[in-house]
């Protein structure tokens, strides 16, 4: 059963796992989570705000309630994905090309990373601009289908879809507590500040 069909199907019986908890002992490996639940764990730790779309219509639905949320109506937008400005095209932002002077960053993403609950992006959605350059608030477009295990499972996924170009300047962000500031010390991840991040994950399996 996938993570989100324990979000939002049947509540789990409190005392049937107690009991099966008791029944396993101190001393047994503990259960490995689904990737898709590890990666929802480790992502809600960091910091991050998650919205489970089940189609696209609640994607746009979410998005207006981030707006409002923010009071980001009216508001300038960064972004770079085609696919994206159609998306949200009619909604009531005003989109720009560049990072600069801008509210938010509106992006999608190479994958997510379950084991670290990061977002592992490239040249693909940043060019070749630093993401500490980009603004704090970023809204993000993702499809379960991306959820992988590992970082090396990711830059295996980016070599696979990206051939024979390969992208560069390929980073995570997985620090989503922006009053905390705390550095990362991942090869992946300089010169990266934390950033808000709303992350907008469509069921497409």
């Amino acid at each position: 059963m996938s993570i989100f069909n324990k979000l939002f199907g049947k509540k789990p019986n409190k005392t049937s796992n107690k009991s099966s908890s008791e029944e396993r002992g101190k001393h047994m490996p503990k259960i490995e989570l689904p990737i898709d639940e590890k990666f929802m764990v480790e992502f809600k730790e960091n910091g991050g705000k998650f919205l489970y779309c089940s189609e696209i219509s609640e994607v746009t639905s979410n998005f207006k309630s981030i707006l409002a949320e923010n009071n980001w109506e009216n508001k300038s937008a960064c972004i770079l994905n085609k696919d994206l400005k159609k998306l949200f095209k009619n909604e009531n932002i005003k989109i720009s090309n560049s990072h600069v002077n801008t509210d938010f960053f509106i992006t999608d993403i190479e994958a997510l990373v379950a084991e670290v609950g990061a977002l592992l992006i490239s040249s693909n959605q940043i060019a070749e601009i630093k993401i500490n350059q980009y603004p704090k608030d970023i809204v993000v477009f993702a499809k379960t289908s991306q959820i992988v295990k590992n970082i090396g499972e990711g830059l295996t996924d980016i070599k696979a879809k990206n051939k024979p170009r390969i992208p560069t300047n390929i980073t995570t962000i997985k620090n989503f507590k922006v009053n905390e500031n705390k550095d990362n010390k991942d090869f992946l991840t300089y010169g990266s500040n934390a950033k808000n991040v709303y992350l907008l994950l469509l069921e497409d399996l």
